[in-house]
């Protein structure tokens, strides 16, 4: 077998196991390595491109070849092989120098990858993670359905064997990015007899093919993040299973945490000064002095003081991530934080804000109506990646033990469960 390995000058090459030994550079080495990335490497990557998938692809790629987009991943498969502590070392350089364009592969890198490391087979892994941790591959993720939202598990999607394929049948919806991916993470029932949690399956599934219809939801940003996805007679291969047959609710949960954690605390790290329409990070607090600045209320004692409360809580949800504690805590802190930063630049408008189109700028990347867009699209925060009230039911039940909300008991075939 082959492995992907970087030389001291970061240059991604194809060697054999025989032919050379992966050495692990110090923290002290690492660190100029990651240093020299976002003071060189990135500017010269995005120079000149147009685009934000474009951009997206490009530093996406800058990042694969200087051998840091999958750090923690096995060398075979185009990681480091490296450690918890040089993760953490790029984790506290990349902070505010991520492009936000990068979040066109959140869902791929973020959730989707992480979740094919560690529940798929050898053949997936090697299909998959290399495209799609340098960006040549965009991914989706299709959980909700309309009548399965907070409540995963009861979702109707089906899968059927056909030979050495699966026939997909249902509706997915809420699914960000879907119009540019060429795959996505699957959940569909595969088993109506068993209870609901037991009967699912985690595929990943080709999205071009007649199968798949996506349908853009436009949003009151004006802008259409995400999708309805309908699926007549889609087809899967056989083997492109993640974890076992029916046994897909164990992959879908390690998925669901890797999303709160990029959702939560992880979306912190790309709050850059640059002024993008593009993902769920909350409003840099910097960007909010600058504005009380403009619109001549950085004096007024309550503006100030909101503007502390917001610098605290950029902190602390940086702190959260630094811990490593419960997803939930940091998605959740995350929708706070996001909410008041928003609230606050509403405020600075006045009753303008929803049609906010001040000139912010002669930076030919500035948008006019930035702050108009987060002050609607803050309100997303509370439900991607799990509502705040199954976020905390999440830490009641799993964290605290506390009593399990009623419901039917577990072992009720699905099959025999109340619908909607």
């Amino acid at each position: 077998m082959s492995v992907y390995v970087w030389s001291m000058q970061a240059q991604l090459r194809l060697v054999s196991h025989e032919e050379q030994k992966v050495i692990a550079p110090t923290l002290a080495e690492f660190n100029d390595e990651v240093r020299t990335f976002f003071e060189s490497v990135s500017p010269r990557a995005l120079d000149g491109v147009d685009g934000r998938l474009n951009r997206a692809k490009a530093w996406r790629r800058a990042l694969f070849e200087s051998g840091l987009a999958a750090i923690d991943y096995p060398v075979e498969y185009g990681g480091r092989g490296l450690g918890s502590d040089h993760l953490q070392v790029f984790t506290q350089l990349s902070k505010g120098k991520t492009p936000r364009e990068d979040a066109a592969f959140g869902i791929g890198v973020g959730m989707a990858m992480p979740t094919l490391r560690d529940y798929g087979s050898d053949e997936l892994k090697e299909r998959f993670l290399v495209a799609g941790l340098s960006g040549d591959e965009i991914w989706c993720q299709m959980y909700s359905e309309p009548g399965s939202g907070s409540d995963l598990a009861a979702l109707t999607t089906s899968a059927v064997l056909d030979g050495d394929e699966w026939i997909v049948n249902g509706q997915k919806v809420w699914t960000s990015g879907a119009q540019h991916s060429q795959f996505a993470i699957l959940l569909a029932r595969t088993d109506t007899d068993a209870p609901k949690h037991r009967g699912i399956t985690m595929f990943v599934l080709p999205m071009d093919q007649p199968g798949v219809t996506v349908r853009p939801l436009v949003q009151m940003t004006g802008v259409s993040e995400f999708n309805e996805v309908f699926l007549d007679d889609a087809r899967i291969p056989r083997s492109w299973v993640l974890g076992e047959v029916n046994g897909g609710w164990s992959p879908a949960v390690a998925l669901l945490g890797h999303e709160r954690r990029k959702t939560g605390t992880g979306s912190m790290d790309g709050a850059s000064q640059s002024r993008s329409k593009a993902g769920r990070s909350p409003l840099p607090v910097a960007q909010l002095i600058e504005l009380a600045t403009q619109s001549g209320r950085a004096k007024d004692p309550l503006v100030r003081q909101d503007l502390a409360r917001l610098y605290s809580g950029e902190s602390i949800v940086g702190w959260i991530g630094s811990r490593g504690l419960h997803p939930s805590i940091g998605k959740l802190w995350r929708t706070n934080q996001g909410r008041a930063a928003a609230d606050l630049a509403a405020r600075l408008a006045f009753p303008a804000s929803p049609a906010w189109g001040a000139d912010l700028g002669e930076e030919e990347n500035e948008i006019d109506d930035y702050f108009a867009y987060h002050v609607l699209n803050c309100r997303g925060m509370s439900l991607g990646g799990g509502t705040d009230e199954i976020q905390r039911n999440t830490l009641g039940e799993r964290q605290l033990g506390l009593p399990r909300e009623p419901g039917p008991e577990r072992d009720t075939p699905f099959k025999d469960l109340p619908k909607n």
